[in-house]
């Protein structure tokens, strides 16, 4: 068996079973099982698979074909130019995320001190650790992604805290200058819309909020006011329809809310300051 006709193959059994962008998966997956990157596989075409390689090729198509997202099948995603270690404990960064992490850079460069809320992979924390000249914290309710975050962040260099803990409720008062997240936003009566590879494979409690989606929106904003520094920034990601409940949430002690569109003009991102208090 060849690197061609591993790729060729490969390709007519995702094709076959309906599988998104067949080519490129052939190829990550490929990649993956012979440990090289997709330049490899067509300067080496008629190379031989070693028959480990083509029993892990063979296993990562069948999981793909099954549903599972193929960043966990590869254990990585890149999100703002860097790679990150990613796990089934863990959503899988979204490039739409960005967002979330160029508003920050833009409103609030000279913060001295952030938390990101519900970090999962450490994506936003880690980022930001490595853009910005500023204390860095991260909470997460799962003490397994805590273990993921903590890891990308030891390999990337980064200086961020962890604690395990609901939102923000082992955050000090008035000790922050910007708070950001990416909270879970889909109401439980939502789960059935979702595509199969996110309700079945992403952990569901970095998915669903609630009864009405706005639930962990509701801290931010309570809790927010509490553990910010006057003027501080509280920034967002919003779910498809959250934004004008995420509005009617912020009460008088909020000012300043810009909303950013993602690319399809969708709004993506919502920033508040907090007033004098």
């Amino acid at each position: 068996m060849t690197v061609q006709t591993a790729l060729r193959q490969g390709c007519k059994l995702l094709d076959d079973a309906a599988v998104p962008s067949p080519r490129l998966t052939a190829e990550i997956l490929l990649c993956r099982a012979l440990a090289c990157e997709r330049p490899f596989l067509y300067s080496h075409p008629e190379q031989e698979l070693q028959e480990v390689a083509w029993i892990h090729f063979g296993r990562y198509l069948h999981e793909r074909i099954e549903g599972a997202p193929t960043q966990y099948i590869t254990k990585r995603q890149e999100f703002y130019g860097r790679e990150f270690r990613v796990t089934p404990d863990v959503l899988i960064p979204r490039p739409e995320t960005e967002h979330l992490v160029e508003t920050a850079l833009r409103l609030a460069p000279d913060a001295r001190s952030l938390v990101d809320v519900g970090c999962g992979s450490g994506a936003i924390a880690v980022t930001l650790a490595l853009e910005m000249k500023a204390g860095v914290w991260a909470t997460d309710i799962s003490a397994a992604a805590i273990g993921v975050a903590r890891e990308n962040a030891a390999r990337l260099g980064a200086g961020v805290g962890f604690v395990v803990c609901d939102a923000l409720s082992a955050i000090a008062d008035r000790s922050l200058d910007l708070i950001v997240s990416n909270p879970p936003y889909v109401a439980f009566g939502e789960a059935a819309g979702l595509q199969r590879e996110v309700h079945d494979f992403e952990p569901h409690v970095a998915l669903f909020a609630g009864e009405t989606g706005l639930e962990v929106y509701e801290k931010l904003a309570v809790d927010g006011a509490r553990v910010l520094r006057p003027r501080g920034w509280l920034i967002v990601e919003l779910g498809y329809k959250s934004l004008e409940g995420v509005r009617r949430l912020l009460g008088p002690a909020w000012c300043d809310v810009e909303v950013v569109p993602d690319l399809a003009g969708i709004p993506r991102v919502l920033a508040a300051r907090l007033g004098r208090m």
